[in-house]
């Protein structure tokens, strides 16, 4: 922009604004700050957890390390480990692009990932209906219906009140 159109502007009454930045960590103040008392770099412990293909993982980036993090938009997200190399994971992660629904395979650094603890419910309800059906064999019953049932309706109940009859107050006056 030249500065005869800045003149130009500024005469016709329009005012010169600075444009919304959209850089790689626009809009990540809150996303990205590290929570209460657990500022400064990670524990030990993040390095030593053991990751195999096909884990599911929370990406979840740490902003005290900036190499290997994922973008903004793969934050919060959960995906399955396709590769492991030596200080990242490839994981497969859904990214909404327009009206469509993407998987995108992406490297993030360990610091950035940790398990997923979105199918514990599910392999504890496997073990458990595992453990009925053996149970089941071995006593000579049937095999026992694992199938989660339908919670269905609520039962009906009754409310008992008190009906009292309210009369109106005669009225006095106060002066």
């Amino acid at each position: 922009m030249c500065i005869r159109d800045r003149y130009q502007r500024r005469v016709r009454g329009q005012e010169e604004r600075m444009v919304k930045s959209e850089g790689y960590r626009c809009c990540t103040r809150d996303m990205f700050s590290r929570p209460f008392r657990a500022r400064g770099m990670p524990n030990l412990s993040t390095y030593l957890v053991n990751f195999k293909v096909g884990d599911y993982v929370d990406i979840k980036a740490n902003s005290a390390i900036q190499q290997g993090m994922p973008h903004k938009t793969y934050h919060g997200r959960t995906g399955i480990v396709w590769n492991v190399t030596k200080r990242a994971v490839g994981v497969l992660v859904n990214k909404q692009v327009g009206g469509r629904v993407m998987a995108k395979k992406i490297h993030v650094r360990v610091e950035h990932v940790t398990p997923s603890a979105c199918r514990k419910q599910f392999l504890d309800r496997v073990k458990a209906n595992d453990d009925a059906k053996v149970a089941a064999k071995a006593a000579g019953q049937p095999k026992p219906n694992t199938k989660r049932p339908v919670r269905g309706p609520k039962p009906g109940r009754s409310i008992r009140t008190e009906t009292v009859s309210v009369a109106p107050v005669k009225y006095e006056a106060l002066y």
